[in-house]
């Protein structure tokens, strides 16, 4: 959520970058500050009526002890006029302040002043790339298909028990997705991330903390009765372990990872683009999570860009970098790099992760703040990454490391798998 003292201050630029992203955001500009003008005007009203209220009530006390009953009676009537008064106000504050915050919740982050212009993912930028793409022998599989003949995910099954997207890792198949797990969390707290387990069902406040919440229930799968969401990333419940904390400026930066299942509803269009693991309603993802000095954020940024390279380099797969365009970059986020692995058998790039810094906007929900040097609370940076999302991960692995004979296992996952090859 944008601050309204930001907003005040940078009203030209914060439009401006608002309309990188296609959002014509004047209107929706004014209105918050006039909102905020309101408020002040009716809390500065509201303070005014309280103490004159209390004044006239210290006067009244002092009138009954000096005898002066009847001049204290008629100043009563006066303090009940004032209550009246202080309810309508605080009526209308209440109103105001609710109104504000609304109006807030509907404006995306300002995209950082590097963001592309552009309305979709063709307009993405490439900023690197890294690996060769290996040429595959002509009897190549897509991982859909190399799945079923090696019977290592049955995503029939996983329809029969449950639905589309929930497909079942039997054998190697799910010996390699634990490998694939336990090699990502200890490569992250090799660079010194601290491992969390996480609950996968989050409350409405923990949502709204990291901007799934409001407008966006119908991505995630809600448990009505309890009125509590399946996760659909670890970036919500890890984030929301610092919500309403203050740290101390030697506290930073702070960073965490998690391994969690994750939910997510929005799959569902038809396609070879979303066959397979190409997109899941249940997927496991390892996640990185930073707190940090808002004039640090940035080099941390480029530090887990840097650490999410070191991975797939690991692993020998061919992949890029993509510096997202406005219309590209989520509604939370100021700048994201996405990571892309080719996919030999399916001639494309497919998604792994996402890498972003949201400066302010989730603090400032979350309430999120360190105190700095001078004593005063400040709020922090907050950073998060997939390393990495596993379904297209392991896509790529068996489709870019089949051979005739099999599927080779990448060298580095071996000590973890505990065999070479399906």
């Amino acid at each position: 959520m944008l601050q309204v003292p930001f907003i005040k201050e940078n009203k030209a630029v914060v439009v401006a970058r608002l309309a990188k992203r296609n959002i014509d955001a004047a209107k929706m500009i004014d209105n918050v500050i006039a909102l905020d003008e309101n408020r002040k005007r009716l809390q500065a009203e509201l303070d005014s009526t309280l103490a004159e209220s209390n004044s006239i009530s210290k006067e009244i006390g002092m009138l009954y002890k000096s005898g002066k009953v009847a001049e204290a009676i008629n100043l009563k009537a006066k303090t009940g006029e004032l209550k009246e008064t202080s309810k309508t106000l605080t009526d209308s504050l209440n109103e105001t302040v609710e109104n504000l915050k609304d109006l807030l919740f509907q404006i995306p982050n300002v995209p950082h002043e590097s963001v592309p212009d552009g309305v979709s993912e063709a307009d993405n930028e490439e900023v690197f790339r890294k690996g060769d793409i290996p040429k595959l022998h002509k009897e190549a599989l897509p991982h859909w298909e190399l799945a079923k003949k090696y019977d290592i995910i049955d995503f029939e099954l996983g329809n029969k028990i449950t639905g589309a997207g929930f497909p079942v890792y039997k054998g190697k198949g799910a010996r390699l997705q634990r490998a694939l797990i336990a090699y990502f969390l200890d490569k992250n707290t090799e660079a010194g991330y601290t491992e969390y387990q996480l609950p996968l069902l989050v409350n409405e406040a923990s949502g709204i903390g990291t901007g799934q919440l409001p407008d966006k229930e119908g991505q995630m799968y809600h448990v009505t009765e309890d009125n509590l969401y399946l996760i659909p990333t670890a970036e919500v419940p890890g984030t929301n372990i610092f919500r309403d904390i203050v740290l101390s400026e030697t506290d930073l930066p702070v960073g965490i990872t998690g391994y969690t299942p994750c939910f997510r509803r929005e799959a569902g269009s038809y396609g070879a683009h979303v066959r397979g693991l190409n997109r899941l309603h249940q997927f496991d993802k390892v996640e990185i999570i930073r707190v940090e000095h808002p004039s640090k954020s940035y080099d941390a940024l480029d530090g887990m860009v840097n650490h999410v390279k070191t991975i797939l380099d690991a692993l020998k797969l061919p992949y890029r970098i993509l510096r997202l365009c406005a219309g590209d970059t989520s509604f939370a986020a100021a700048l994201t790099y996405d990571f892309e692995v080719f996919s030999t058998a399916q001639d494309r790039w497919l998604e792994v992760s996402s890498v972003s810094n949201f400066e302010t906007f989730q603090a400032n929900r979350l309430k999120l703040r360190f105190k700095n040097a001078d004593g005063k609370n400040e709020l922090a940076h907050t950073l998060n990454g997939s390393s990495l999302a596993l379904p297209r991960i392991l896509a790529s692995i068996l489709e870019n490391y089949q051979t005739e004979e099999g599927i080779d296992i990448p060298e580095v996952l071996q000590s973890y798998t505990g065999f070479n090859k399906i």
